[in-house]
């Protein structure tokens, strides 16, 4: 396929990233995340193999080089090594990484990279038991770290840990968790949370903001700052004398949507181009359809130019909804 214009919103942001649910299926019940009884797609409205690397040529075709793969579990999706061969194998593409909640890591890490996955990204909400089973709904903390060191092992880089911070949920984890990542030398983001979880049951009062949880770890670690890359989602400070540090992905307390570079394809084959937007764009039918590539690059186009401005505004203007959309069917 020949180079495209790049491709660019309407307030002339670049987009460079893609973030794909392979599925929306998931073997956890994270509190934040998923409702009591989740609604499966009909399994013949999920895309294909075929036609996520047939969406993903042509975003690259338009300058679009980082790919995520991300859910619900991305592991649950039968075969999704060979999905990441296929990608693996698309012009353009140089960045290939994955979200996991990391139950399945261990017994996947080595065909994953043998495949051509380069890094992941695993949620680690708690170091304990008990809670990590309250939270997600799994009894599963043991095979979660198992597959952190199964992902070290393999050779992925970066490996990277999650973990969304609830006020009453696990704020006082946060230094633990921090020392977890000192010791296995990796990077721990601590998100704060956002309208997607499900139950409607979001609200300002529960988000605990970066700052809070900063100004505690300074206070344990030394932590030096390192510099934004363009259009991160993430504020990076680094260890010390120690590898790996901590992230802080603050979009609701400081938002990062002036150079934000990303849409999202969800399972069904819808194209997201803001989360915290309801608008989103009918990809499958084109797909299916008989619709050409420069059909398919037009359409993809047409919902960039649609996408908001993003949730800094929404949040000035008063206008950020309680709930938005179930963060499983989003894809993270």
């Amino acid at each position: 396929m020949s180079v495209r214009p790049p491709l660019r919103d309407s307030f002339g942001r670049a987009i460079r990233k893609v973030r794909i649910s392979v599925t929306e299926r998931c073997n956890f019940r994270c509190v934040y995340c998923m409702p009591l009884a989740p609604t499966w797609f009909e399994r013949s409205a999920v895309l294909t193999f075929e036609e996520m690397a047939r969406v993903i040529g042509v975003l690259s075709s338009m300058g679009v080089h980082k790919v995520k793969l991300t859910g619900g579990e991305p592991l649950m999706r039968r075969d999704v090594e060979e999905l990441v061969r296929i990608i693996a194998a698309i012009p353009g593409i140089d960045s290939l990484s994955m979200t996991t909640n990391g139950f399945l890591l261990e017994e996947k890490s080595r065909a994953l990279r043998a495949a051509g996955l380069q890094a992941v990204t695993v949620s680690l909400p708690s170091m304990d038991r008990g809670r990590f089973s309250a939270i997600t709904g799994v009894d599963g903390l043991d095979s979660v770290l198992r597959g952190i060191d199964a992902a070290l092992s393999a050779g992925f880089s970066p490996v990277k840990l999650n973990a969304p911070v609830v006020k009453g949920l696990n704020e006082d984890e946060v230094p633990r968790l921090a020392e977890f990542a000192r010791d296995r030398g990796v990077f721990i983001r601590f998100i704060e949370f956002m309208p997607f979880d499900g139950k409607g049951s979001w609200s300002p009062e529960k988000v605990v903001p970066w700052r809070r949880i900063y100004e505690e770890l300074r206070d344990r670690f030394e932590l030096e700052p390192l510099p934004r890359e363009d259009g991160s989602t993430s504020m990076n400070y680094a260890f010390r004398g120690a590898k790996g540090g901590v992230g802080f992905i603050a979009s609701i307390t400081a938002p990062f949507c002036d150079d934000c570079e990303r849409i999202r394809l969800t399972a069904d084959g819808r194209i997201v181009p803001c989360m915290f937007s309801p608008a989103e764009f009918d990809i499958r039918s084109a797909l299916r359809g008989g619709a050409s590539d420069r059909e398919l690059e037009d359409l993809i186009r047409g919902a960039v130019a649609a996408k908001d401005r993003g949730v800094k505004y929404m949040i000035q203007s008063g206008s950020l909804p309680n709930r938005i959309r179930p963060m499983y069917v989003l894809g993270g």
